[in-house]
């Protein structure tokens, strides 16, 4: 049995026995979906083109033949409410019309030529105004403005190690795949597949809201930046304790400390980003997914400070064999989306769309845990929410973790899936678009309402 409180439990029979059903429905369904995957399994591992798209909940992952707004259809025509939005890539609703137009009049033009277009210095302006950071850099997702950011604070500290926080994710960046056992020595995170080297040698981890452990590793002088997400969204959303921020940011220019905020999944809490929300002060701000509606990109913001150490430490000979950048970086069509995506979709009035539907989705699911007596909880953070399998939020990555059920996690994804609602795969996570409906967040407070039924009275 698996507890959720005292007295108050969820017997893993049952989750099996929904789940057989669930997928049984499913597989019903979708015949084409069934197919195309039997297909591809002969030719790419898992029948996915991507690994971790085999992890999607149920016998195999949707086919997706056309995807609008907050909507997409599947190869057996059936239309689902998208509440995962490619894991936050289509934030902006599923080919939004300015970027479409955008990058329908970019193809014509060009596509790369190594050169910079006009859209460049647009976008680096309209992020400078939004993220109060004045000078920016372009590259291909979030990991890679990671990998970079990275590279440039060793270059200019002088020191070998990174801080990370424990269970964050900051892409396929190899010094983040780290976290700590039992004992407090930092090993291989679960999962990290041939690290380079043994991720102790390269970073630190230490507990999101831990700022006694920060200031330890920090002390000794060799850690060259923190990077973390100002609240953590991979493992599930945790929030920073007040005074978190503050307290960190005195720590690092106390210690000569470069910060680092990665605002990937956080663009949730408004057009700036965190940083914009709660008045933070990076030295460096990463991001990437949904600032081009799609269309791969990513962008790294520096202090005028950190930009001008910068370009008088690197000698213009090498400038291109530094580690930094790629031949497609910066190219005229990932700049063309990102800006008709920032200019005319991921506007203040999106937002304001956004961040009501996100206390909407947030305020049923917990009626529903109330009524029902489940005793987990729900965390909104902007258009972003999840529930999670304790009663507590998480003050750190640790306590996220411990909360998770995996068996039942795959369950309601199932059974969201066949009510038609995708939420996000690795979460029990719903993010809203600006195309997203109140009728939308409804459905899925009706379906939830039904799967806790069932599990309360099986």
């Amino acid at each position: 049995m698996t507890a959720l409180n005292a007295g108050t439990v969820v017997d893993p029979a049952v989750v099996s026995r929904l789940t057989e059903e669930e997928s049984r429905r499913l597989a019903d369904d979708h015949p084409r979906c069934a197919a195309l995957h039997d297909r591809a399994r002969a030719s790419m591992p898992g029948g996915v083109p991507m690994s971790w798209m085999a992890k999607w909940a149920g016998p195999f992952p949707l086919h997706v033949i056309e995807a609008q707004g907050a909507r997409f259809v599947c190869a057996d025509g059936i239309e689902h409410v998208d509440l995962c939005l490619g894991d936050t890539g289509a934030m902006t609703g599923h080919s939004p019309g300015p970027t479409v137009a955008a990058v329908r009049e970019q193809v014509a033009r060009g596509i790369t030529v190594m050169l910079p277009t006009g859209d460049a210095a647009v976008v680096a302006e309209e992020l400078g105004r939004r993220f109060g950071l004045p000078q920016w850099q372009f590259t291909l997702s979030a990991t890679d403005a990671n990998r970079h950011v990275l590279r440039y604070a060793r270059h200019l500290t002088g020191r070998p190690r990174v801080l990370v926080m424990d269970y964050s994710y900051h892409g396929s960046v190899d010094e983040a795949f780290a976290t700590l056992d039992p004992s407090g020595a930092v090993v291989p995170r679960r999962g990290n597949i041939g690290p380079p080297v043994d991720p102790a040698v390269t970073t630190a981890v230490v507990q999101f809201n831990d700022l006694d452990g920060v200031e330890r590793e920090l002390r000794r002088g060799d850690v060259a930046c923190v990077l973390l997400e100002p609240a953590m969204t991979n493992i599930g959303i945790v929030l920073p304790d007040p005074g978190y921020h503050e307290a960190l940011r005195r720590l690092t220019r106390e210690t000569g400390t470069l910060l680092v905020i990665d605002e990937t999944h956080t663009l949730c809490a408004g057009p700036g980003g965190m940083t914009a929300a709660d008045g933070l002060e990076p030295d460096v701000v990463t991001m990437g997914k949904a600032i081009g509606g799609g269309i791969p990109c990513g962008a790294f913001g520096l202090s005028a400070e950190l930009a001008d150490r910068i370009r008088t430490s690197v000698e213009l000979e090498d400038i291109d064999v530094g580690g930094i950048g790629g031949t497609l970086a910066g190219n005229a069509l990932s700049l063309a989306a990102m800006r008709a995506t920032l200019s005319e979709v991921l506007t203040d009035e999106a937002y304001a769309h956004m961040l009501p539907l996100g206390q909407r989705w947030a305020d049923g699911v917990a009626e529903v845990l109330g009524r029902h007596g489940l005793p987990w909880h729900v965390t909104r953070l902007g258009a972003r929410a999840e529930y999670a399998f304790a009663p507590q939020q998480p003050r750190t990555g640790q306590d996220a973790a411990e909360a998770d059920d995996f068996a039942l996690q795959t369950l309601l994804h199932l059974h969201a899936l066949n009510r038609r609602l995708l939420l996000t795969p690795f979460h029990n996570m719903a993010l809203m678009a600006p195309t997203t409906t109140q009728a939308d967040v409804d459905a899925h407070t009706a379906a939830f309402d039904e799967v806790a039924t069932a599990l309360r009275t099986a």
